[in-house]
């Protein structure tokens, strides 16, 4: 992205970071973007609200650091990135949801307090996912900003690699020894937790993210000869990670990005030429073989260590040849009172994380269970926000795909260019995952999701003399 003072240039929506002299106060707020990403993980997803305090906390912190860094360069900068005008725009309509614009059902004479008649049907929750999304456009803003030049891209992507494998590592040890407490102290009754995730399919998510970007590291071969050796390692053990936790959803999505790296590699063009001699087709057709090989060595090689070490019940199901008779697990029930309700409110939806509260009116089950999540983001976003909200996802799918494949086909580095690609592949990932669930509704998740899209979509320009050594890391 490029940084410069906030203007009307024509050129405002330019995506080349431009890299600057970067202050103590930025890197503090580097520091504390890699502190959100770690913090988030670790604390159960951020699932608990007061997690989500202490992110508001360091959301906070970015801001008056940010503040006070412009004060100090008498320049405020900031990435001019239309990526997030959707963003934004979804918080817009969370605000509009709020007005007391709607009418209430309730008589005031029946209440101690005053009805609420605002146009979302749950108030309460809508005001809290709005202030959400407003921390993680906090988070997504300065993301944009303050990555911005080869070494912080290379940290936060070291961070990813680094952290996803012990999280991994440490999922796996808990799944084998069949403890039920996550960290052995929290004891989740309603889900299936693995490593410090409540959910196991959120946590399918989380690895999907976090494989993309090492895989792409080492199809790409972005990494010296030393470092691939960890790569692999790193691989496999997010791989095992993904199939441990039983997730169809989360095998499919893996699928989904391991597909999409392969396809990346197989698609790219080498700059200005065109024409190959006899010589370099046949290197080339080595290359894309031995690529196809990989992945398809990489695969067998997750399935004979997940059944080698007794994962063979959450294989089967992963695949799905577990209980083939049940693959909706009752979700076709929660995406048709998703549609019930979007079409009894088309435009604006009932409200932000409001389909816990519709559910029970459309349900016609016993009423034993009440649902929060209609299992489906897409159907979800349509029923809470109605047309407005779908268009802003909508708009924000395009535009990072758009930008991503953009910086793919004209970056000329490696490293930048398999970065792209990992991240992209790590989004990819998430958007098939969220049609069978809903995985961006742990905080963790959308944090990293936010991260991937800033690496996808900016390109780092680099001074002339440093180009060739910035090909591998």
């Amino acid at each position: 992205m490029e940084q410069r003072k906030t203007s009307n240039s024509a050129e405002r929506f330019d995506t080349t970071a431009v890299a600057e002299e970067n202050s103590r106060l930025s890197g503090f707020i580097f520091f504390l973007l890699c502190v959100i990403l770690i913090f988030s993980g670790v604390a159960f997803g951020a699932v608990d609200t007061w997690a989500l305090g202490v992110l508001s906390l360091f959301s906070g912190l970015i801001v008056i650091f940010w503040i006070a860094d412009a004060w100090r360069k008498n320049e405020f900068r900031f990435s001019s990135n239309v990526l997030q005008v959707p963003l934004l725009a979804l918080v817009f309509t969370g605000l509009v949801q709020l007005l007391p614009l709607g009418d209430s059902v309730f008589s005031n004479d029946l209440l101690s307090l005053s009805a609420s008649n605002s146009l979302s049907l749950a108030p309460y929750a809508t005001r809290f996912a709005v202030i959400q999304l407003f921390v993680y456009y906090v988070f997504f803003a300065a993301a944009l900003t303050f990555i911005n030049n080869h070494q912080r891209v290379k940290k936060i992507v070291v961070t990813v690699v680094i952290f996803g494998s012990i999280m991994a590592f440490y999922g796996i040890l808990q799944d084998l020894a069949n403890f039920e407490e996550i960290y052995g102290l929290r004891v989740t009754r309603q889900a299936t937790p693995f490593a410090s995730f409540v959910n196991s399919h959120h946590f399918a998510t989380f690895m999907e993210m976090t494989i993309g970007i090492t895989l792409a590291l080492l199809f790409g071969r972005a990494t010296k000869k030393d470092k691939q050796l960890l790569l692999i390692i790193a691989a496999v053990i997010m791989g095992m990670a993904i199939i441990f936790t039983s997730s169809r959803g989360g095998f499919l999505s893996f699928l989904g990005v391991l597909g999409f790296i392969i396809a990346a590699n197989l698609l790219k063009k080498q700059p200005g030429e065109e024409k190959f001699s006899d010589e370099e087709e046949t290197r080339n057709y080595r290359q894309n073989f031995a690529l196809l090989g990989g992945g398809f060595a990489l695969l067998l090689i997750l399935f004979g260590s997940v059944l080698l070490l007794g994962g063979n019940e959450p294989l089967l199901r992963g695949i799905g040849l577990q209980n083939p008779d049940d693959v909706s697990n009752g979700r076709t029930h929660f995406w048709e009172i998703a549609l019930k309700n979007f079409l009894h409110n088309p435009i604006l939806g009932s409200g932000l994380d409001s389909y816990g509260t519709i559910f029970s009116k459309y349900d016609t089950w016993s009423g034993m269970y009440r649902v929060e999540y209609a299992h489906n983001d897409y159907l979800q976003i349509l029923s809470d926000a109605g047309i407005i909200g779908f268009a802003c996802v909508a708009a924000f799918v395009f535009l990072l795909f758009k930008q991503g494949l953009k910086i793919i086909d004209k970056n000329s580095d490696v490293f930048g260019r398999n970065v792209a690609i990992g991240a992209l592949a790590g989004c990819f990932g998430v958007l098939i995952h969220s049609f069978f669930d809903f995985p961006l509704r742990t905080p963790s998740n959308a944090f990293f999701f936010l991260a991937l899209a800033t690496l996808a979509t900016t390109s780092i320009s680099y001074p002339k003399h440093k180009r060739k050594k910035s090909k591998q890391v």
